[in-house]
């Protein structure tokens, strides 16, 4: 839904876009796109304000916003985690399960990071475009 937001404001290129709006687009109820919004505005990847002219708008160039800070802007919880339960320590797979699987868990993090750091906010608006089906019919 971030990078859904995102891309709206990016492809209004510097306009203010209210919260309703985006809730259009994003088929959502404003309050949950305010919500998010706050989340991205303090990661400092939005600017948004109140009243007269109000609505968001991006912080910086959608070249400058990769999708790794977008996810660490709205994400709380690990992607990969292990259960709050210690697993049985007298297990011969309970004794040691919970340290390899760290070991796996912090590589695939590392690497969906890279990843993500590689993929810029302009990369989906290049590719959203592209697709041909930016003409919307009407975007309430």
């Amino acid at each position: 839904m971030a990078v859904h937001v995102l891309a709206v404001l990016a492809y209004k290129e510097g306009d203010r876009v209210t919260s309703a709006f985006l809730a259009g687009s994003v088929n959502t109820n404003p309050v949950i796109i305010r919500r998010l919004l706050l989340s991205l505005q303090q990661a400092r990847l939005v600017d948004t304000c109140k009243g007269a002219g109000s609505g968001s708008r991006l912080n910086r160039s959608p070249g400058r916003i990769n999708l790794a800070e977008v996810y660490r802007a709205v994400e709380e919880a690990e992607p990969f985690g292990t259960p709050a339960r210690k697993p049985n320590t007298a297990c011969p797979v309970g004794h040691c399960i919970r340290k390899e699987l760290d070991r796996i868990f912090a590589s695939a993090w590392k690497a969906m990071e890279q990843d993500l750091e590689k993929t810029s906010l302009a990369d989906v608006i290049t590719a959203v475009k592209a697709s041909g089906a930016c003409t919307p019919k009407k975007v309430v």
